[in-house]
């Protein structure tokens, strides 16, 4: 027993408020399961990476404000075209190493300094390739319009993105997760903001690429500067890259699982570029980019979930495997059906800020945000399912986004079929997109559940009741007249947000749900998963 400087003695839970880094198994010395420990651990790593996620939040939202007032939806849907095509590139040319670089290093007999540069000389060489393709063939790029200024030029910045994400790789692998947060929470979304504002000044015509390159850059020097501090430059280092693309053939399953969730998120970009005006995929754009919001909660977990995962497997603990997928997965969810009724409700004064001609996209901002929140399920099922069941996550992933693609085609060639508007038909992707996604995660979760033998649905019936609660607050103020319009997000968002989360935490949260809500950590301490872009 421990006793004050007085002499006084101190029960346990004064014990563990007055040394607060002690673990929760001290309280009342009373230990906790491992399944108990497994949920603090993803409790803890979610406060830590949501930290990350609001910084990027608050610095993604000045861009789209500046390029829908300052460059309208015209070229907002020229960049927004290119930039999908640049981005896949990107991401190719990584060739899956972003995950794999971790297992090249553990298993190197060679200095890491000599691998790490290894995967970057692979990366710069896929790089080029894909360069030179896009270069020599830029309707790629611009399918619909004219290829004018900077635009043929654009892929030359594939190589900052890929040697940003590789590098960060090998700084993850030694637990440098401060590197990530500056290069994608702060130097990518600031730099490519201001840089859109400044360049609004010299050419409206290019200025977004401009922009857009302007941030590439600065984070790939956020992320090299690091990066050689850790690793150094190699000295007597000849480079072996086969080793490295044997791994990306290995790594063929995980890396074709991230470039198919790519994928299913922006073939509906590309879909609307090659059916649609430019105007239209500006508008449709701008909507995607405020749905994309809460799909990052997601991606906020993916640094501690894998690790929580594979060591659970390591156990053969299956059931404990399915509580942390069920419980994330509901943590997810909730906190993206918040932002989802809080985008929807007044999905017109959302758009409006923007910029007045953005606003014909709220139907399909509503769609979008839909889509988020039943994508949840499926996205987190996924964690387990890439380590128990690599290629029939695959085979499914594959397949449902062919049907995405098919639907969206279908669904535009009715509507115009019909004579429906061009607005009206620009939805179809969104409709198709939170068809496939809502499928996916019905089958993924049932795939992963027979796999463990237990139930991984993340559903709660108060989730329900607070969206319900939640749709008639919002509705009082949509329907406001119009002199008090201001109040929509003035009033109603916060409104919306509060009686959605007295719900569900009177209702739905248990003990272990209110463990996410311990103290958040400073913003230097934040972590995010590495992205390719600041405006995917």
């Amino acid at each position: 027993m421990q006793k004050r400087g007085n002499g006084h003695f101190r029960p346990p839970f004064l014990q563990r408020i007055c040394r607060p880094d002690a673990p929760l198994s001290d309280v009342g010395h009373l230990p906790m399961t491992e399944q108990q420990q497994d949920i603090a651990t993803l409790a803890k790593g979610g406060r830590t990476n949501i930290a990350g996620f609001v910084l990027r939040l608050a610095a993604r939202i000045p861009f789209l404000f500046i390029a829908g007032r300052l460059y309208g939806p015209d070229l907002v849907g020229r960049f927004a075209i290119a930039v999908v095509v640049v981005e896949l590139a990107a991401l190719l040319a990584t060739l899956g190493l972003k995950r794999g670089l971790a297992q090249a290093l553990s298993k190197a007999d060679r200095p890491h300094v000599c691998v790490a540069w290894d995967a970057m000389a692979v990366a710069l060489v896929a790089s080029l390739t894909a360069s030179a393709v896009l270069i020599t063939f830029p309707e790629i790029m611009y399918p619909n319009s004219a290829i004018v200024g900077l635009d043929r030029w654009l892929p030359c910045i594939i190589i900052a993105s890929a040697w940003s994400d590789v590098s960060l790789a090998a700084l993850a692998y030694r637990l440098d997760v401060k590197a990530t947060v500056r290069a994608r929470a702060i130097v990518e979304p600031w730099t490519i903001s201001i840089a859109a504002w400044a360049f609004s000044f010299y050419s409206i015509r290019d200025g977004l690429v401009l922009s857009y390159v302007a941030s590439m850059l600065a984070a790939l020097i956020a992320s090299l500067v690091p990066f050689v501090r850790s690793y150094g430059m190699p000295r007597g280092w000849s480079p072996q890259v086969r080793p490295l693309f044997a791994l990306a053939r290995a790594n063929a399953p995980l890396a074709g699982a991230d470039a198919l969730e790519w994928g299913s998120r922006n073939v509906d970009r590309f879909i609307l570029g090659v059916m649609f005006a430019p105007k239209i995929v500006g508008i449709y754009y701008m909507a995607q980019q405020v749905a994309s919001l809460p799909q990052k909660l997601k991606t906020s977990f993916d640094p501690i979930l894998g690790p929580v995962i594979t060591d659970s497997l390591a156990r053969n603990d299956r059931a404990a495997v399915a509580n942390q997928v069920r419980q994330v997965a509901f943590w997810i969810m909730a906190a993206q059906g918040c932002l989802a009724l809080m985008g929807s409700i007044p999905g017109e004064a959302v758009m409006g800020v923007v910029g007045p001609q953005f606003v014909a996209g709220t139907a399909a901002l509503a769609f979008l945000l839909t889509a988020e929140v039943l994508a949840s399920a499926g996205a987190v099922s996924e964690s387990a399912l890439v380590y128990v069941a690599r290629m029939r996550n695959l085979l499914i992933s594959a397949a449902m986004l062919a049907f995405q693609v098919g639907f969206s085609f279908f669904l535009i060639f009715a509507m115009r079929w019909a004579g429906w508007p061009p607005n009206y038909q620009a939805a179809g992707p969104a409709i198709a997109l939170m068809t496939s996604v809502g499928l996916t995660s019905l089958i993924k979760a049932r795939v992963l559940g027979r796999l463990l033998s237990a139930s991984v649905n993340p559903l709660r019936w108060p989730l329900v009741w607070a969206a319900l609660a939640a749709i008639l607050v919002g509705s009082a103020f949509t329907a406001l007249p119009k002199e008090l319009e201001w109040l929509e997000l003035a009033g109603g968002e916060p409104a919306i947000a509060a009686t959605y989360l007295f719900v569900l935490w009177r209702w739905a949260f248990g003990p272990a749900d209110r463990a996410l809500f311990g103290s958040m950590p400073k913003a230097d301490e934040a972590t995010l998963p590495k992205q390719g872009a600041p405006v995917a």
